[in-house]
Formats: structure tokens, C-alpha cells, sequence
């Protein structure tokens, strides 16, 4: 079969085309035959690694988003079929095989059935954004642990950078759950992908000010806000938080430290919560996928630019220019066709 690898941290160059033996599954594993692989941020982040090369004890394949057709199971297997269209996390997570390669083995718990409505394109789009977002939106401790039609019902959420991914499914899943849901972008061209996914209210930050517009919208302040940029937002997001509010922080830059406003968030009870999808509890985890599988079912978390995230493909000869892709902020969401042969997305 044909993989992409590194053996080394580094830039994108470190990334090559190998042929590699087909992995067999063991007891409790399902193998995957990808379709479409997903890159998000974390994927070109482990691959760069801290900035200074650093040679890896095995061979490793990026990407842990992806969606396929199941190829074969192992003992013990009971909840997944042969033939069955499928979606998969956290791929790479402690392990060296991620989903740029044409099969991959998961434990069966990472392998999810794939509505038949959705196609792959979307089932490779959700795993890192999607259960983050989910987390995001279910942080608080008075609302909701399990996200479902009218689970947020009443509600008004603040989601910043709203053109991207996980801002997307955050969109998309706080609708489905009946919030009302204010974004913040920087362009007219961000405002429009916002629109199309289903946002609300729409603020372009570079020509508003951010806390007056939010409270004009929602006067005793919003509930939840799901953060991208924590170090340049967090007084605007404590200004426009509702008392015993939440900021979900799922992103972090160069600098380590947040400023926190601390008088005006302890007068408001405010709650913190980073999120790191990877280390989110067995049940939280739980939540997320039952809740994003209802989600897709119902048709609420389609992708492309009709429903505002834009998608650029690559083959997978071409994995590299997929993660610089990823690394310059592409709008949108980076694909990589891994098809096999006798595998046709639909």
C-alpha cells in the first residue's frame, strides 16, 4: 500500500511517499481502507515538532481525521461490519499510523459508522474540529453534557473566527441545538462562510467593536463563548460574558500566557475551560461522537462552500503541500484524496 511518512520532526519536506505492508488488525481492531484523510492544525504542529529536527524512534504517518470503508476486523469485534462506510479519531494519537495512508487499524471504538447521507468528505471533516466543538459547546457546568436538538435552546453563544473549522462545526452544532448563535470574522468573505453556516449574527471585529455589538444583540450577555484567540480576546469575551458564563479556549500561539481580568471575572463567576480534544474524558468523548453522529443524520453538519467551509484537495503524493496548506490558513478545510483502488468517493 501507499503511505505517506516522516522519521523525522521538521518542515513539510520531511514527508514522503512510501509502499508499506498492508497492517493486519488485531483482536478488538477494525482496518479502514481511507478514502479521505483530514489535516487540521495539530496534524502540521506534531509534524514540525518543537522547531528543532529530532530523528523519531519509528516511522511515523500524519493525519488523525479520516473516513473510509471498513476492509476487515479482528477478533472480538461485534459493533463494526465489513463493507461498512466509516469515519475515524484521533487516528495518529499515541500511535505512529495516522490516516495518510490507503489502510489504517484502530481500535474499534475509533471507527464510527458513517450515515449514509453523508459523504465522505464530510466524515473526514469531523473528528478533530467537530468533538472539539462539541466539548466547547458543553463546558459549562449547568448546561448541557450531550448536545441534541433544543439542548441549547434559549441560549445565546459567542463563537470567535467564525470562518474556521472548528468555529464551523461549532456553528453548525449550536444551531442544531437550538442556540442563538453571534460570530466574529475579519472580512466580507469570512462573513459570508459564517452566514452559510448557519450564524445568526455576524460581526466584522476590524469594523466593529466587538463588545458593544455582542451586547446589542444579547443585553445580559451570552452564556457560552468558544474562544480561538484567548490572548487577544479574553477582556472583550469577560466583558461580554452573562453571569457564571463560560469560555471554552480550545486555541493557543507563541505566547504561553493568557491575561486574565480577574476582578471583573470573579464578580461574574466566570468559568474557564481549555479544551485539548485528545485528553477529554472517556465520557465526554462518548458525548461528543453519539452527538455529532446525530448531527450528521440529521444533516446538520454538511461541508463545502455551499454550507461555509470551503474545501481544498490534494492527492496524496502531494501530503505535503496538503499540510502547507494547513500551515499558511487555507480557509477553509484541506483534504487528501487516499482512495484505493476499487474506491470511489461519492
Amino acid at each position: 500500500m501507499k503511505a505517506v511518512v516522516y522519521t523525522h520532526t521538521g518542515p513539510a519536506d520531511v514527508l514522503e511517499l512510501v509502499d508499506r505492508d498492508i497492517p493486519e488488525p488485531g483482536t478488538g481492531e477494525v482496518r479502514v481502507r481511507v478514502v479521505v484523510s483530514g489535516v487540521n492544525p495539530t496534524d502540521w504542529k506534531s509534524r514540525a515538532g518543537s522547531g528543532t529536527p529530532e530523528k523519531l524512534p519509528e516511522a511515523r504517518v500524519p493525519n488523525q481525521d479520516g473516513a473510509g470503508v471498513v476492509d476487515a476486523v479482528g477478533e472480538s469485534v461485534t459493533g463494526i461490519a465489513v463493507g461498512q462506510r466509516v469515519w475515524v479519531w484521533d487516528a495518529e494519537f499515541e500511535r505512529p499510523n495516522g490516516t495518510a495512508q490507503q489502510f489504517v487499524v484502530l481500535p474499534e471504538l475509533q471507527v464510527v459508522p458513517l450515515p449514509d447521507s453523508a459523504s465522505f468528505d464530510v466524515g473526514a471533516s469531523l473528528g478533530i474540529p467537530a468533538l472539539t466543538a462539541h466539548r466547547a459547546l458543553t463546558s459549562s457546568e449547568t448546561g448541557p453534557a450531550i448536545l441534541a436538538p433544543r439542548a441549547l435552546a434559549g441560549q445565546t453563544v459567542l463563537i470567535t473566527g467564525g470562518a474556521g473549522a472548528v468555529s464551523h462545526a461549532a456553528i453548525q452544532l449550536a444551531r442544531w441545538a437550538g442556540a442563538t448563535v453571534i460570530t466574529t470574522v475579519s472580512s466580507d468573505e469570512k462573513a459570508e462562510l459564517a452566514r452559510r453556516a448557519g450564524a445568526d449574527h455576524i460581526i466584522n471585529y476590524r469594523q466593529e467593536d466587538v463588545a458593544d455589538a455582542v451586547l446589542r444583540i444579547a443585553a445580559s450577555g451570552v452564556q457560552t463563548i468558544v474562544e480561538v484567540n484567548a490572548t487577544e480576546n479574553l477582556p472583550v469575551a469577560v466583558a461580554v460574558a452573562a453571569p457564571n458564563a463560560t469560555i471554552a479556549i480550545y486555541t493557543s500561539d507563541d505566547n504561553p500566557t493568557v491575561p486574565v481580568p480577574v476582578r471583573a471575572s470573579m464578580a461574574k463567576n466566570l468559568r474557564f475551560q481549555f479544551i485539548l480534544t485528545y485528553t477529554t474524558t472517556a465520557e465526554q468523548k462518548a458525548n461528543a461522537v453519539a452527538a455529532v453522529v446525530h448531527a450528521v443524520d440529521d444533516g446538520a453538519l454538511d461541508v463545502g462552500s455551499e454550507t461555509g467551509l470551503p474545501l481544498t484537495r490534494f492527492p496524496l503524493e502531494r501530503t505535503a503541500d496538503a499540510h502547507r496548506a494547513v500551515e499558511a490558513s487555507t480557509i477553509g478545510k484541506v483534504l487528501i484524496d487516499v482512495a484505493p483502488d476499487g474506491v470511489e468517493t461519492p
